[in-house]
């Protein structure tokens, strides 16, 4: 099943069915107004959802209108928690050995995460917005989990049971900012802007054999000004798999439905920066950050730079036959006005 929020009626928007090839959805109003209350009584909310989406698939929605990416809200316009995960150690390894300092061991055994702000999303083809492009402008193209409800305490085995939608991902950061956030020793915060989710959250069944183990074995492709940058494997190097991100979550808190973990930054471990960009064979990069640490470990200095205003991004994922899953995020830099 593919569901997605459409802008309008009102700041949570209206949940809409989408068939599986993405032509086509339905606004669901007389069976959940927005995809928050559909999560909150999911039990009885799923039947009816699948049942729509049936119809869409076979042609017999009463109520079926072209579905238009442009006109989408993240799935979650807003959400009452956003947690991001660092599943990737090999991105943390490689940020790490970038300015001399070794990596931890425990950071193999237990996850990063950090906070972000979900009072306000982004939607898929909403402009990545900042005052300064000093700011060192960056994507990060990740995968995503909304949970049900997850109990205090609860084991990777439970919560993966609470997995009800995934969605794509760029959580963008503001490079520049965060090193001195940082040493205040307290986290990201002014250096973490508004998060994009995919046009299309679906459930795991939509994966078929690619949902496995608690990950999304399939390649995560990233353009950068319509140029390819990444297709590494969201499944490959994912050291930590959802349910086990859920559960680190949940150690001390409850998850409320509704809740989004993300994977953190998807990076496969390669031979070094001659060898792993896609144009010299590699699988690329995910985020701009990468690819500078590849820069400064084997050429003393970085030399991509960031995004600057114009800059666009586009982050898919496509199945074994070519076709688009979650729809794509699409964002272009875009200097903010204050009106």
């Amino acid at each position: 099943m593919k569901l997605a929020t459409l802008k309008r009626g009102g700041r949570d928007g209206t949940l809409a069915v989408v068939s599986r090839d993405l032509a086509r959805c339905q606004a669901v109003a007389d069976i959940a107004t927005t995809l928050q209350q559909a999560l909150d009584d999911w039990e009885a909310t799923a039947p009816q959802l699948a049942a729509v989406y049936e119809a869409l698939n076979h042609g017999a929605a009463r109520h079926a209108e072209p579905f238009d990416p442009r006109q989408c809200a993240s799935p979650l316009p807003r959400a009452y928690q956003w947690a991001d995960g660092s599943a990737y150690v090999n991105h943390v390894e490689l940020v790490r050995k970038a300015r001399g300092a070794e990596l931890p061991p425990e950071f193999w055994t237990d996850p990063l995460m950090y906070q972000g702000g979900s009072d306000s999303f982004a939607g898929p083809c909403d402009p990545i917005l900042a005052r300064d492009e000093a700011w060192g402008i960056d994507f990060e193209a990740e995968v995503a989990v909304i949970s049900g409800d997850v109990p205090m305490g609860a084991t990777a085995e439970q919560c993966a049971e609470q997995i009800r939608l995934l969605m794509l991902v760029n959580d963008v950061s503001l490079r520049n900012l965060i090193p001195g956030e940082l040493a205040k020793g307290f986290g990201f915060l002014q250096s973490k802007p508004a998060t994009a989710f995919s046009p299309v959250a679906v459930t795991p069944e939509e994966l078929g054999d690619a949902w496995c183990d608690g990950k999304v074995h399939l390649p995560l492709a990233v353009a950068l000004n319509n140029k390819p940058f990444g297709k590494p494997d969201a499944g490959m190097d994912m050291i930590f798999n959802f349910a086990q991100l859920m559960a680190h979550l949940a150690k001390t808190r409850e998850l409320e439905a509704g809740s989004i973990v993300g994977s953190g930054t998807v990076s496969n471990k390669q031979g070094g920066l001659f060898g792993s960009s896609i144009a010299n064979g590699g699988v690329g990069y995910c985020c701009l950050a990468e690819v500078r640490m590849y820069e400064t470990i084997e050429a003393g200095k970085p030399k991509t730079p960031f995004m600057r205003f114009g800059d666009s991004v586009r982050i898919e994922m496509l199945d074994g036959n070519g076709a688009s899953i979650f729809g794509a995020i699409e964002q272009r830099v875009e200097r903010y006005v204050t009106t």
